[in-house]
């Protein structure tokens, strides 16, 4: 059966919004989560209230043994645990308290989402500045320290949603094809760092999976840019693809058509994250989904999921809970 879900982001928050406020528009994304996605929920993300609450600050309240704050260029890591750090580890606790509270007595597949560690590398800055990604051993202890704190968090969401049948990792990673590329900008501005080749790529991708599998999570990537190496991913060990249909290039059609011959988690972004001018129909997106698969000349298989595209947090909230609804009605069509 074909299900539905996001891609993990939601609308609201603000970092100038008291504390209450921020909490209040956390559990909203919750219930709408849980309301709007019944057969695949997830856990929302709320970028909107600021540094601790983006990507990369919820991946470092993850990872394990690294310590960081905030500077004026972004995250970056310290010689001691800043209180940015423990305030983005304190959030993450007490929003993953608001989702155990929504989720009991659910019982079904679940996901949660945590960025990827060459999307982390190419946006925290080493202790003496520049990004990670231009030292090799920072960039692997990052990889190994956000491996050993998957361990920990997968575990910690299982004990959560104890019903969760199949504990989905979504592993973000949009700036992999540009690190792939050697796209990725120095701190100057005016230069780029070095390619990183894919061996070495690979291997940091498989540590990371291969600690989540150990916690018994099942890895699974997600890329809203363009260039997305899903063979390369899923040589790493990613039991599972998300992308964007928006981006999808003519390259990329047959690793995704393996991922889904094979029976793995395909997530296919086909509703807009943002406000449309026109917004579309269940049955537009629907047919979006089987022009794809008619292109790929496959049939709907058990694992394919549709979702919106990456971004929904730009949205307005009543999209956002149109979008889920779409993609709902649309999974529930493209089987029929």
């Amino acid at each position: 059966m074909t299900l539905a879900t996001g891609v993990g982001s939601m609308p609201g928050g603000d970092p100038l919004s008291p504390e209450a406020d921020n909490a209040r528009a956390y559990a909203e994304a919750v219930r709408t989560v849980f309301g709007e996605l019944p057969d695949l929920r997830h856990v929302p993300e709320l970028p909107g209230r600021g540094a601790i609450a983006s990507m990369t600050g919820r991946a470092l309240a993850v990872v394990d043994g690294l310590p960081a704050d905030v500077q004026p260029a972004g995250w970056r890591l310290t010689d001691a645990t800043g209180i940015d750090q423990r305030r983005a580890r304190s959030l993450l606790a007490q929003d993953l308290d608001r989702v155990e509270e929504q989720a009991q007595g659910y019982a079904g597949p679940f996901k949660l989402q945590v960025t990827g560690p060459w999307t982390l590398a190419a946006t925290v800055e080493k202790p003496r500045g520049d990004k990670v990604l231009a030292d090799h051993g920072a960039r692997r202890d990052l990889a190994q320290g956000l491996a050993e704190g998957m361990l920990a968090h997968v575990a910690d969401v299982r004990r959560r949603v104890p019903g969760a049948s199949e504990l989905l990792v979504q592993v973000d990673e949009p700036a992999l094809p540009a690190v792939l590329g050697g796209q990725v900008p120095t701190a100057s501005g005016y230069g780029r760092h070095r390619v990183v080749q894919p061996p070495e790529a690979s291997e940091a991708l498989a540590t990371v999976f291969a600690a989540v599998e150990e916690a018994g999570g099942v890895p699974l990537v997600h890329s809203c840019a363009p260039g997305f190496p899903i063979g390369l991913v899923r040589g790493a060990g990613a039991r599972g693809i998300s992308v964007d249909l928006a981006v999808l290039d003519a390259a990329s059609y047959d690793p995704l058509a393996e991922a889904v011959e094979a029976g793995e988690r395909v997530l296919l972004g086909a509703v807009p994250s943002v406000d449309p001018a026109t917004a579309p129909t269940a049955k537009s997106v629907t047919e979006r989904v089987h022009r794809l698969l008619e292109m790929l000349g496959l049939e709907p298989t058990p694992g394919l999921v549709v979702t919106p595209a990456c971004g929904l947090a730009g949205a307005s909230a009543a999209w956002a809970r149109s979008a889920l609804d779409l993609a709902r009605q649309a999974a529930r069509d493209v089987d029929s």
